[in-house]
């Protein structure tokens, strides 16, 4: 199982981002985004947004870049994906 992080391709207030998601557990994904030190806020239900300066930082701690297609098959597969509102 794996920490997985897609390409920053997300444009927001001027700033690209990526998306960071666990194909395990919620708990292993908040660990890792801990460790990075990612702040609670840049959850969103079933993933982190991650600014692109620290997509290199994920990668080095061992996330698993994949498309982001990939991505949400995976998040799916675990059972983790949440539907947006």
């Amino acid at each position: 199982m794996a920490i997985l992080v897609d390409d920053a391709i997300w444009d927001h207030r001027g700033r690209r981002f990526c998306h960071l998601v666990s194909d395990e557990s919620f708990e292993e994904l908040h660990g890792f985004a801990a460790e990075l030190g990612l702040p609670p806020r840049a959850f969103h239900k079933d993933h982190y947004d991650l600014p692109d300066v620290w997509r290199d930082r994920a990668l080095d701690a061992g996330a698993v870049a994949v498309p982001a297609r990939e991505l949400v098959r995976r998040l799916r597969r675990a059972g983790l994906r949440r539907p947006k509102a």
